[in-house]
């Protein structure tokens, strides 16, 4: 067994700890970029197509309740969803996006708290529950607070305010590129794809590709870039792309489409 998977099945109340130090970095990263808007610009368009940057401020605030009440059903072993509907869920956005950017950052402020103060007062035994995602599938307790760190981390990219994939934490682009890599190593309709890191060991293989040798294409770049390319957060700026050992002039034309994340 690897030893990150037996640490993590042997302590997950330590590896959550570890976590949730990164989301309070990460939130006070975001707080002091929405400090720093003009008041308009809660109003303007996020990256996020049909969503404002109030959509996403107010989606994060939201998000951070929604994740108190899988923590709450952790903590009691009641089923207790993340959100009483997908109806509520984007009502909820909605009706927050308006609101002045002063009201939006109090809220951002506010629910992160209660979050961290919900995690922090978690028993250790309750990190090892099995919680339902709004998705329907099942999680252990411990990745909680990495799918926050996720929410933080993508969004903050998308509120298109300077935060850029350059900034993303290390250890998070690398969990990142090997989920993504994972989920679509067997993506149908892709060529053979060999991701290959220039700062680091990172390799992914998606597609057909058995081995980097018989890929129809081989990527390089730094991890972050091809994390951000991974997540849908860039087009291939920064990365080299290789069709049959000729470099390719533009990235952006000779990569394939992905799907959204979702």
């Amino acid at each position: 067994m690897p030893a990150q998977q037996s640490d993590q099945q042997t302590d997950p109340a330590g590896r959550a700890a570890a976590t949730l130090q990164t989301v309070a970095t990460s939130t006070e990263h975001l707080l002091h970029t929405v400090a720093e808007l003009p008041p308009q610009a809660v109003a303007e368009p996020s990256a996020l197509p049909g969503w404002s940057r109030g959509h996403l401020l107010s989606h994060l605030s939201r998000n951070a309740d929604s994740l108190i009440n899988l923590l709450e059903s952790a903590r009691t072993g009641r089923d207790i969803p993340q959100y009483a509907s997908d109806e509520a869920r984007e009502q909820g956005i909605e009706e927050g996006a308006a609101r002045p950017l002063e009201e939006q950052l109090a809220d951002l402020r506010a629910s992160a708290e209660r979050l961290a103060a919900v995690a922090a007062a978690l028993p250790a035994p309750a990190w090892q529950a099995e919680l339902k995602h709004r998705h329907g599938y099942t999680f252990p307790a411990w990745e909680l607070p990495a799918k926050r760190l996720a929410e933080l981390e993508y969004h903050h990219v998308d509120l298109d305010a300077g935060y850029t994939p350059a900034h993303w934490p290390a250890g998070f682009a690398a969990e990142e590129f090997a989920r993504l890599g994972a989920r679509y190593a067997d993506l149908e309709g892709l060529p053979g794809l060999a991701l290959v890191a220039t700062d680091g060991d990172a390799r992914a293989l998606l597609g057909p590709a058995g081995s980097a040798e018989d890929a129809e294409l081989l990527v390089e770049g730094p991890l972050r870039a091809l994390t951000a390319w991974l997540s849908g957060r860039s087009d291939g700026d920064g990365l080299q792309v290789h069709r049959g050992g000729v470099q390719q002039d533009d990235p952006r034309t000779a990569l394939p489409t992905l799907p959204p994340m979702g």
